[in-house]
């Protein structure tokens, strides 16, 4: 079993920054593939950023590629996402997830990850 609480969120305008950091517990993290997903009022959960459980494979939307970095540090059981350049349309509950099945790889479907984080707001200003 893993538990997920995400933090970092916030307001920011328009080309900052924001890291969000998600703590997890359980001994099933350091094996498990670890997701960031994002949803906004009115639309469904989408895949933003996902990477394997050695940090060898990383994944990212082609809305944030080259923005967006997903890292991981296993021994302090922790998951990140760091995001530049940030858009009004980056705006949205980010949620972390993870994915116990043990992959080489990483899923990018929302469907494959068991466990999920209450989510951080980013709201990102004009």
């Amino acid at each position: 079993q893993v538990q997920l609480v995400e933090s970092g969120g916030g307001l920011v305008q328009a080309g900052g920054s924001l890291r969000l950091s998600c703590a997890a517990s359980g001994r099933t993290f350091r094996t498990a593939a670890m997701g960031w997903f994002r949803q906004a009022p009115g639309k469904e959960r989408e895949f933003v950023a996902v990477i394997s459980w050695s940090g060898g494979y990383t994944a990212y939307a082609d809305s944030v590629k080259g923005r967006f970095t997903i890292s991981r540090d296993n021994p302090k059981d922790r998951l990140y996402l760091q995001m530049n350049s940030l858009k009004p349309e980056d705006t949205a509950v980010y949620y972390c997830a993870a994915d116990p099945t043990f992959r080489t790889r990483a899923s990018t479907r929302a469907s494959e990850y068991n466990y999920w984080g209450q989510g951080t707001q980013v709201t990102v200003s004009s």
